[in-house]
């Protein structure tokens, strides 16, 4: 496997600082690249923001929330953070050329033995090797949000990928304290956007359908499937109850489940018109600052509990 101590971040954004803050609380060398000085001081007051929150549950050191920010390094120039960095991790806006392009930079910048990869929730890893010259050294981690309170990683290889590559991208999301997972083929969506899609297009279905209002079906997932699955993954779940009796049950609703392979409509009928959720006040319910604000702490609170209990 290939030796990693600097690891470089570009894009500083939602999951940027929290994938930098994570590395850097680990112990690594951390360069941070975005596209201006206020983007990247406000991404240091994210990574003590989210550092203090981790202290006050008594999950971290409390003087990690002074520390660590000041401990990453952070350039507009690509050049200066990458030049060194042994593992570099992609987390610009999720648009497909933009990220060939930083790719291609990126093979063009650092030296032949380090690893590129994207924190890329859509797009496949061959489609970003495709822009470098070293496609064995390129795989996706795709963080969930937010970073630094779900463990989940998924290392995503491409045909082309090499086993030291993969096993490196492993073996450096253990180190430090995630919990990686295998995706031994390409696919888009990779296993969680997958699932989370099939879930979202079937929510819709049964809201357009007059079966279910919204909230009804938001509370059956939050206090039926999601307080089982927060313990047990659905195959386990599934083992548990019995597989002859999910063979009997999916044999009835299968040919009833929504298999449109298009958005369902009431969500691209929103997109048109400009109801995005909490960005823009309006979606599939409506928002204040104040009603976005308590459920993002409800999220937050939420998440650490269970960090420390599995802890």
């Amino acid at each position: 496997m290939i030796d990693v101590s600097k690891v470089a971040v570009i894009g500083a954004g939602l999951l940027g600082h929290g994938i930098a803050q994570e590395f850097a609380t680990a112990g690594f060398d951390v360069g941070l690249h975005d596209l201006s000085e206020e983007i990247l001081a406000q991404a240091k007051a994210n990574m003590a923001r989210n550092l203090q929150t981790l202290a006050e549950a008594g999950l971290v050191d409390g003087g990690l929330a002074e520390s660590v920010p000041g401990q990453v390094r952070t350039s507009t120039d690509l050049e200066e953070v990458v030049r060194d960095a042994d593992f570099v991790i992609e987390a610009v806006s999720e648009d497909l050329p933009l990220k060939q392009r930083v790719f291609g930079e990126l093979d063009r910048l650092c030296r032949r033995h380090t690893i590129l990869a994207s924190n890329s929730s859509t797009f496949m890893p061959s489609s970003l090797a495709s822009a470098t010259g070293r496609p064995d050294k390129v795989l996706v981690t795709h963080y969930f949000n937010p970073p630094y309170l779900v463990p989940a990683v998924e290392i995503v290889r491409h045909e082309g990928t090499s086993d030291e590559t993969f096993d490196t991208a492993f073996a450096l999301f253990q180190q430090i304290g995630k919990r990686p997972v295998r995706v031994q083929k390409e696919a888009l969506g990779f296993i969680g956007n997958r699932l989370q899609a099939a879930l979202v297009r079937e929510c819709f279905s049964l809201v357009e359908k007059g079966i279910a209002s919204a909230e009804d079906i938001d509370a059956v997932v939050r206090y039926g499937l999601g307080r089982r699955l927060s313990v047990a993954g659905p195959l386990e779940i599934a083992d548990v109850a019995g597989l002859d009796i999910y063979s009997t049950l999916m044999s009835h609703i299968l040919p009833d489940l929504d298999a449109a392979t298009s958005p369902p409509q009431a969500l691209a009928e929103n997109v048109r018109e400009g109801n995005l959720g909490v960005k823009t006040g309006q979606g599939t319910y409506s928002w204040t600052p104040e009603s976005s604000e308590e459920t993002r702490q409800r999220i937050a609170n939420a998440l650490i509990e269970i960090q420390k209990w599995s802890a």
